[in-house]
């Protein structure tokens, strides 16, 4: 069987693919892997380490149509039983060259949506709507991803709440003084300070103008607030100007990918999430794993996940003044960070990869059967 997405670069969608398939039923499924991007290739090296095979498609850009050449001569080349679409530009296409081969060796399709519906680019939403009627079934990664299909899709739709591999994040729970430490030190975070995490790629939806504007509000509060920011993308240098403007120096730093990412959030005192718009979070479902205190925005799948003033707190988007209120009051009060922090690592137990990996697998199942 074929997982095909469009990157295997650092992303919410890309991770949760490489989880689900380093804790698949390899006895049972011959996973492999398609992506389209060339340049894209983060986590080809992880898929690989673990005997999966990767097949780059050779796109150098959303426009360079020749990867789906490619993708036909390898469904040609395989016979693949089972092809499993992520992310809507890959779908809306790789479905097509699908029904260009002869019916007899056509693969089942189906496809699962990773963030919202209406928010993808409208020709992309338009060829994805054309050519979803081919799929087998649809998974949606969260109850707000669900809610966001038309309405037609609605009743074929199931939702499974793809998960992390929590074993790292016990690891990392049970080790917190050591990594907090080592951290702390490595960013220059004095004692007397709180340590502020976000991890989450430079793209405008991340809410990262929202994030700069709170730093200089909780800066000119007098508040002992530092922010560490990670992750990388096209929003960079605009994001470094509106840093300099703001004169935030030191304390807001641009930490760039970080393959320790989840190390960042165990050793953060808050993890802020400040979205203008998600599905559900990686970084949402990794920062309860490791007991974080949690300020998102109300977007997306993030309510559903948490409850204001039990496991997090819980903001409008797009309002600085709110997200800076949040982040003093669960600056302030050391009880509320912790109790948040352990509210939050009970409920993780739902984030639990191999749950996901189950769930998926049965619908496999289910398809490969009935096509026999």
């Amino acid at each position: 069987m074929l997982l095909a997405i469009k990157s295997l670069g650092h992303g919410g969608a890309e991770r949760l693919l490489v989880d689900m398939v380093a804790n698949g039923d390899h006895r049972a499924f011959d996973y492999q892997v398609a992506y389209v991007l060339e340049s894209e290739n983060a986590f080809v090296p992880t898929l690989a380490a673990n005997g999966t095979r990767v097949h780059d498609l050779g796109a150098r850009r959303n426009l360079d149509l020749r990867w789906m050449l490619a993708f036909r001569r390898l469904l040609v080349d395989e016979e693949f039983d089972l092809v499993h679409f992520h992310l809507p530009y890959t779908a809306a296409l790789g479905r097509l060259v699908v029904a260009s081969l002869p019916r007899k060796r056509q693969p089942v399709t189906l496809y699962t949506e990773h963030s919202l519906w209406n928010k993808v680019a409208v020709l992309v939403k338009i060829l994805n709507r054309a050519t979803i009627g081919l799929d087998r079934a649809l998974i949606a990664v969260s109850q707000a991803a669900y809610d966001a299909l038309p309405g037609a899709l609605r009743p074929r739709a199931r939702v499974v709440v793809h998960g992390v591999d929590l074993s790292p994040s016990r690891h990392m729970v049970l080790h917190r003084p050591e990594i907090r430490g080592r951290i702390r030190g490595e960013l220059g975070i004095s004692p007397g300070d709180l340590l502020a995490v976000t991890v989450a790629n430079l793209r405008s939806e991340k809410g990262y103008d929202v994030l700069l504007d709170t730093a200089r509000l909780v800066a000119d509060r007098g508040l002992p607030i530092r922010f560490a920011a990670a992750g990388q993308g096209s929003q960079a240098g605009e994001l470094d100007e509106r840093h300099r403007a703001l004169g935030l120096g030191e304390r807001f730093r641009f930490l760039g990918h970080r393959p320790d990412a989840l190390a960042l959030l165990a050793a953060a005192d808050i993890v802020v999430l400040p979205s203008h718009q998600e599905g559900l979070p990686v970084v949402l479902m990794e920062a309860t794993s490791v007991g974080a205190a949690i300020v998102a925005t109300s977007v997306g799948g993030v309510p559903h996940v948490i409850t204001d003033g039990v496991n997090g707190l819980v903001v409008p988007p797009g309002d600085p003044a709110q997200l800076a209120a949040a982040l003093e009051r669960v600056g302030t009060d050391v009880g509320l960070r912790h109790r948040l922090g352990e509210q939050a690592l009970v409920g993780s137990a739902a984030f639990d990869v191999s749950r996901a990996v189950g769930e998926v697998e049965s619908i496999y199942r289910r398809l490969l059967d009935a096509r026999h």
